[in-house]
Formats: structure tokens, sequence, C-alpha cells
């Protein structure tokens, strides 16, 4: 089952690297991974998607929980929830396929932010299966280069992560 946690922790050196290295000691893969500074410069928020069952997951929340710099955790999915994330994406479009392309682009609510006249490079915002369906509307072979932030997670309604 794929996991969203939210973390909440001081901002400095090597907070970043103790979370990841507690990752790495239990052998569990994070699959993405997104940090940034909060409203408050003196702290940051990082948003883990993983893979695990509830037993897993229950074990790294402790051990997360543990860690002095780390001031909250949440399982982002155990409500409701936005996610977001940011695909650039490079294919080929040349004669009859730069106008399919296009089209697939504006049904997925993508923007072409480059235009070369064999290339285009198209920046799509929005969840992991939106980024994994409009690969699949692609030619394999048209595809030339994808790189995908990590998800940035955030709760619906009242719920915040904050001190």
């Amino acid at each position: 089952m794929r996991r969203m946690i939210a973390v909440l922790l001081e901002n400095e050196a090597g907070a970043l690297s103790r979370i990841v290295g507690l990752f790495a000691q239990r052998n569990y893969n994070i699959e993405t991974l997104s940090v940034a500074p909060t409203e408050d410069v003196n702290l940051s928020r990082l948003t883990i998607t993983l893979r695990g069952d509830d037993a897993k997951l229950e074990q790294i929340i402790k051990h997360l929980n543990r860690l002095i710099e780390v001031l909250k955790v949440a399982d982002l999915t155990d409500g409701e929830h936005v996610e977001r994330g940011i695909m650039l994406i490079k294919v080929r479009a040349e004669g009859a396929s730069r106008a399919e392309v296009k089209r697939s682009v504006e049904i997925f609510k993508g923007r072409i932010i480059d235009v070369t006249p064999r290339m285009y490079t198209i920046e799509l915002v929005g969840s992991a299966d939106k980024f994994s369906a409009f690969m699949a509307t692609l030619e394999k072979r048209s595809i030339v280069e994808v790189v995908r932030s990590g998800l940035a997670g955030i709760s619906r309604g009242e719920k915040a992560l904050i001190v």
C-alpha cells in the first residue's frame, strides 16, 4: 500500500540526512521525497511517499518521532488529503504527431514550455496517477526524457501539521 507521511522538523544541517539514514538502516525504500522550509525559517516540512504495510509504517513513524529534530509526524493517507507533483517531459513531436501531442497536453491540462522543430518540453502538475496516464497516451519511443519531483501533500479541511 502506498503511504504519504508529512514530517515537520527543525531546519538544521544534517537533519535530512538522519531521516534518510533512518530509512536506509531499516532497508526501507523512499519512493518520493519533497522538502522545503515552511513559513517559519527555522522549520522544514518533508513529504515522503513509500510503499509498505501498516506494521512497517507504524515502526517508521515511531522511529521518526524519536529523532530530536523531528517536531511532528503525520500519516496523510489516514485522512482526506491533496497531493501534487510536477513532471517535465521531453517528447519527439514531428509532423502529424505534433498536433496529437498538443491535444494530449490540453486534455491533461499541461503546458508546453519549450518548442523546437522536433521536440516539445511539457510541464504537467498533478498526482502520480495523472503522470502515468499521460505517459500512457504517448508512444513509448517518442519519450526522450522524464523528470519528476517528489509529491507534496497537505490534509484537507481544518487539520494541519503545525507546532
